[in-house]
């Protein structure tokens, strides 16, 4: 029987894939920015089932670090698109 953490963590892995491939054809910027978003949404979101799975916390304190320091990229992203200062 296969774990469940296993397929999700596949489920996560295809997703992310999906998401690189947009990056990859996103014909403009800001689907390009999206798809990175989306990316790293998918990455925090699978830190946290590595860290229910084996049980440590160091995931799950990492992916909250990572939630924070992507938010704000995205929000610097976003201001400069839209032709503010920085």
């Amino acid at each position: 029987m296969i774990q469940p953490f296993l397929i999700s963590a596949l489920v996560l892995l295809i997703c992310i894939l999906l998401a690189a491939l947009r990056v990859i054809l996103g014909p403009t910027v800001p689907d390009r920015v999206v798809g990175l978003d989306t990316i790293n949404t998918l990455v925090i979101v699978s830190m946290i089932l590595f860290g229910s799975a084996y049980r440590e916390s160091i995931y799950i304190d990492t992916a909250i670090v990572y939630a924070l320091l992507s938010f704000v990229t995205t929000i610097i992203i976003a201001k400069y698109l839209e032709g503010g200062k920085i």
